[in-house]
């Protein structure tokens, strides 16, 4: 327990520092963290190299080492993120609403850090990144607990961090790494609740899981993704067939990469082929029901668990419907209330999905994949919230700030 105290409280002690640092000050170390990140990058794929090698001998799926993978592209794209946060306005000391009171007080509301944000997380490397841009630039403290299969590229990572924050003489101890891997060490963290104020998980269902329902320290979930793309009956096939390849196909283990179809009937016996055709060629099994199997030969039939299966792998599900209503009770139904997306030339149905479906974000004639922090221009993202408190949706600037009421007076007494 000492370990992960002497972190909590490293990070609790850096807080009064951080948390004053003005825009200017944040920006030039965002800025210098961002060149490090590019002049270091063959250190960095050196690093990470060595968990990737171990991740493939322990026979990690590929769509998996995909996502724990480093490249000069990836680590570029890591700098353009804090540089984008770095072009976004600073919202610490936004006074976001003020009144005035009959008796004469002036009661304003301002944005100001949470303080320590802890984050547990899986597989993901540019996670350190972001986490620590989005948490600097809001004048929080972060303590970040990767997994054990990412160790070395997020060592490498915190190095290059501190090595940035150093040149332009700001704290170091903004960053803290909890090295140690062991479940013990999370499951502590998880008590932390006199030196961490939020915990956020990042990764598959059980982590996420575990940690909901066993940290007393207040969590924002971040959920798995369970994503469907509803192909109506006046969807533009090529159209359908472009988008639901580069939802599924381009990163598949990632939270919102679709996972499951549903195609109207009316349109079923062109758009099935069409679309099995496409996947069948990136490799993608298909498994289907019933109408669905009958339409196209090679189909795998679906089980009840396929329907609400993130697979995070080279399988998507698909479910034939009779009308937009039982498309949208299905969805809703076995969604994990991440990303859904519907293909249409109906105003009416694309205004309908948007309004019934239950989801953080709901797409009319797009891909899933656009659900992410970067693409939305927060600059990254410190997760995507699945739940309906305090934020929902990839999470930017606004969802690491809390607010506290600033009250002044000339003299006024209660009576």
């Amino acid at each position: 327990m000492d370990y992960i105290v002497e972190i909590g409280k490293r990070a609790k002690e850096a807080c009064a520092e951080v948390m004053l640092l003005t825009q200017t000050q944040k920006n030039a170390g965002l800025k210098s963290v961002a060149e490090e990140l590019r002049m270091q990058a063959d250190y960095l794929m050196e690093e990470n190299a060595k968990d990737v090698a171990r991740a493939r001998e322990c026979g990690m799926k590929e769509s998996l080492v995909d996502r724990l993978k480093l490249t000069k592209a990836r680590i570029d794209g890591m700098a353009e993120g804090l540089e984008q946060i770095v072009s976004l306005e600073d919202p610490i000391g936004e006074t976001m609403e003020t009144k005035i009171r009959p008796n004469g007080l002036r009661i304003g509301k301002r944005r100001v850090p949470i303080g320590v944000v802890g984050i547990i997380y899986e597989s993901r490397p540019n996670v350190t990144a972001d986490a620590f841009g989005l948490c600097f630039k809001t004048g929080n403290v972060v303590i970040l607990r990767g997994g054990s299969d990412a160790i070395c590229s997020n060592q490498a990572v915190v190095e290059v961090i501190k090595e940035g924050l150093r040149k332009e003489g700001l704290p170091e101890t903004a960053i803290q790494l909890v090295e140690n891997t062991s479940r013990e060490i999370v499951n502590q963290m998880m008590k932390l609740n006199e030196y961490i104020d939020v915990l956020i998980p990042r990764g598959g269902a059980g982590l996420i899981a575990s940690v909901v329902q066993n940290s007393t320290v207040p969590v924002i979930e971040t959920g798995t993704g369970n994503c469907h793309i509803f192909v109506d009956e006046t969807a533009d096939l090529k159209m359908a067939a472009d988008i639901i390849d580069n939802a599924k196909t381009q990163r598949m283990g990632v939270c919102n990469a679709c996972e499951s179809l549903v195609i109207h009937e009316k349109i079923a016996e062109q758009a099935v082929p069409v679309i099995y055709e496409r996947l069948s060629a990136k490799q993608v099994e298909v498994r289907g029901d019933a109408r669905a199997c009958a339409i196209q030969k090679g189909i795998v039939p679906a089980t009840e668990e396929d329907w609400g299966t993130e697979y995070l792998d080279a399988v998507i599900s698909m479910k034939v419907v009779s009308s937009i209503e039982e498309a949208i009770a299905h969805i809703n139904q076995y969604n994990t209330g991440h990303s859904e997306s519907i293909i249409t030339k109906d105003y009416d149905h694309a205004l309908k999905f948007q309004d019934e479906i239950d989801a953080a974000a709901v797409y009319v004639n797009a891909s899933t994949r656009f659900t992410d922090g970067f693409e939305f221009g927060f600059g990254a993202e410190i997760g995507i919230s699945t739940q309906k408190l305090h934020a929902r949706g990839p999470m930017g600037l606004e969802a690491l700030t809390t607010t506290k009421y600033v009250i002044f007076g000339n003299g006024q007494i209660r009576p």
